[in-house]
């Protein structure tokens, strides 16, 4: 298998910080948060505060800033250190602390979607979101039941009742478009999904299967269709809460659709000629393909452009 993100413009995928998780220390953490340059994300209750709103909301704010909103500093994360040596952390405050001080609450989605934001910033975002996610959701023991308190400068989580140690997670999600080596692929309709919106079939990789075995599962389960080879393209971290989305294309074996009507309200095949249509905007009934900022564009893009053949 083959692939990589570097030529695709992916949501999330644009973060460059030098991330040194292995030199985290309290101390690190201390000159991060003493350092003129530092770059702060405040997330209060599910949104990220900003100065701005809509198209010119800026979720980059400063230390001193945090610091007036209440913000537990001893509990950043240190997301890592840009190539001039600047830091970016992530911390926590409240709602109300941010309205008082004039800024806008923002959810990540409508931050990223809106194409706004530089790509590393995007990213940057997406790495906080996560590990804060992550942080809330780990705050006791899982073997003990011990409150757990945060170290390496929030790359970890210790258990001072058991001495277990907690690393954040990323759930593996595999995305895969399927075609049938001609000119159709399949698409399904998820009831969240925007109305007219259709995309790729998607599902959790298990524990003790594989990224290949995955997609035939989840493809199997959810269309009824059997799938043979598996190639790799990409893949993008997804921040809601934590996953890692591993774009496949992949080659059906059988071809009657037979979906699954508890997760999809719809699935079917779609003429290559008609997603063209649904990714430019110009078919007849209206139907539309996700945006570039998902994974799932650059998998149906693949298929349109020809290049899924194997």
């Amino acid at each position: 298998m083959s692939g990589g993100t570097r030529d695709l413009r992916l949501g999330f995928a644009g973060n460059r910080l030098e991330r040194g998780g292995e030199t985290r220390t309290a101390e690190t953490l201390a000159a991060a948060l003493g350092h003129s340059g530092a770059r702060v994300f405040v997330a209060a209750e599910g949104f990220w505060l900003c100065r701005g709103d809509g198209e010119t909301a800026d979720p980059v704010l400063d230390v001193a800033t945090a610091q007036a909103l209440g913000s537990d500093l001893s509990a950043a994360v240190l997301l890592g250190h840009d190539a001039s040596g600047a830091p970016s952390l992530a911390v926590t405050a409240s709602a109300a602390a941010g309205e008082g001080a004039g800024l806008a609450a923002m959810g990540l989605r409508p931050l990223a979607n809106g194409g706004a934001l530089d790509p590393d910033i995007e990213g940057q975002l997406g790495q906080a979101e996560h590990f804060l996610n992550w942080h809330a959701k780990s705050r006791f023991c899982g073997r003990c039941g011990t409150p757990t308190v945060p170290e390496a400068a929030g790359y970890r989580r210790t258990c001072p009742g058991c001495g277990d140690t907690h690393f954040p997670r990323t759930d593996p999600v595999s995305i895969m478009l399927i075609h049938d080596g001609a000119d159709r692929c399949i698409l399904g309709r998820q009831p969240r999904f925007p109305e007219k919106m259709w995309s790729c079939l998607a599902g959790f990789i298990e524990p003790g299967e594989t990224l290949e075995d995955a997609v035939r599962r989840e493809t199997l389960e959810e269309a009824g269709i059997e799938v043979g080879t598996v190639r790799y393209l990409a893949s993008q971290p997804w921040p809601f809460p934590g996953s890692l989305m591993i774009g496949c294309t992949a080659l059906a074996t059988s071809f009657e659709v037979s979906f699954d009507g508890e997760e999809l309200e719809d699935c079917r095949w779609f003429h290559r000629d008609e997603v063209a249509a649904m990714m430019a905007g110009t078919h007849a009934d209206g139907l539309a393909a996700p945006k570039s900022f998902a994974i799932a564009h650059h998998l149906v893009k693949a298929f349109v452009d020809g290049s899924t053949t194997v």
